[in-house]
């Protein structure tokens, strides 16, 4: 597949990227969360005409995030459903990068955040904070620490197990 610059077709802020789309049981709560947890900003809200939120974008970092009430009519229609409603275990993991991941990591925590795993510098040349929300997604924030050539990437990875 061939990349071109210029898509019309495309918003800009769609172009590069796969767009995750989560569902949660309060898409409000959810938004309110994110932004004190991870700096987000709320960008788009379109309310349901049954009540709660039918579709929500936010914008984490460079991120792009869309977001909705899982139990809105409207959406229930397509079967979409919350971690808590799948027994609290979730199948996607967001994955962002940030400039300060352990900031990020105190700040998601004393927001509500579960830290599954707090901030270490990873193998892979990434410090990694692993977490989960309250709505049940799981996220990992990393920061770029140095660029790790393939072969020494294999060694360090053989090395951990």
């Amino acid at each position: 597949m061939t990349e071109q610059t210029t898509h019309p077709e495309i918003p800009d802020r769609y172009r590069y990227a796969v767009i995750p789309h989560i569902m949660v049981d309060d898409a409000a709560a959810a938004i309110d969360f994110y932004r004190r947890a991870f700096g987000a900003r709320e960008d788009i809200r379109i309310d349901a005409p049954s009540g709660g939120i039918l579709h929500a974008e936010i914008t984490i970092g460079r991120s792009v995030l869309m977001l909705g009430d899982a139990s809105v009519a409207e959406a229930e229609g397509g079967s979409f459903a919350a971690p808590t409603s799948l027994g609290g275990g979730t199948s996607v993991t967001l994955h962002v990068y940030v400039p300060d991941v352990d900031s990020l990591a105190k700040q998601a925590a004393a927001a509500g955040a579960e830290i599954l795993q707090p901030p270490k510098d990873m193998f892979h040349g990434d410090r990694t904070v692993i977490l989960k929300d309250p709505s049940g997604h799981m996220w990992v924030f990393l920061t770029h620490v140095e660029d790790v050539p393939e072969e020494e990437l294999r060694r360090r990875l053989a090395a951990v197990g």
